[in-house]
């Protein structure tokens, strides 16, 4: 691997901060499915990480969902391919594109204020919806 893997162009995680192990797989593979430990399963401690600012941490921990456990280990299970080394790198691309989408931050909403036809318009339905219910209040004049 390299020696850091880059999130963003100012932002980039230290390969040694990445655990893969590799688990049996479930899915196409025949016999060999049964026999071979091709899925990668990648922990990455991201509470205690280095490389990573608290905002990112807070952002990915609320993205990573159920995949972070209550350690705040992000596990990632890739098992899409029928080889280690295909899956190992799906599972390191799935958490760096994780990351990265963390690494963005929100736009700030900004209030926006209704304009003076709108609040017009509100208050013409509000009249009119006035008088068909006074209309419903008047009695006819008894003759």
């Amino acid at each position: 691997m390299p020696d850091r893997l880059p999130i963003t162009p100012s932002l980039s995680l230290d390969p040694a901060e990445i655990v893969i192990a590799f688990i049996r797989a479930s899915g196409p593979g025949g016999q060999n499915v049964n026999k071979v430990s091709t899925a990668a399963q990648l922990h990455f401690d991201l509470r205690h990480s280095p490389s990573l600012p608290e905002p990112v941490k807070t952002r990915a921990a609320r993205l990573a969902g159920s995949r972070l456990s209550n350690d705040g280990v992000i596990v990632i299970t890739a098992d899409r391919f029928r080889t280690q080394p295909l899956n190992r790198d799906d599972a390191v691309a799935r958490l760096l594109e994780l990351l990265a989408e963390a690494a963005v931050p929100p736009k700030p909403r900004r209030p926006t204020r209704p304009t003076l036809a709108s609040k017009q318009r509100r208050l013409e339905g509000k009249s009119q919806r006035s008088g068909v219910k006074q209309l419903r209040r008047i009695r006819p004049s008894e003759e």
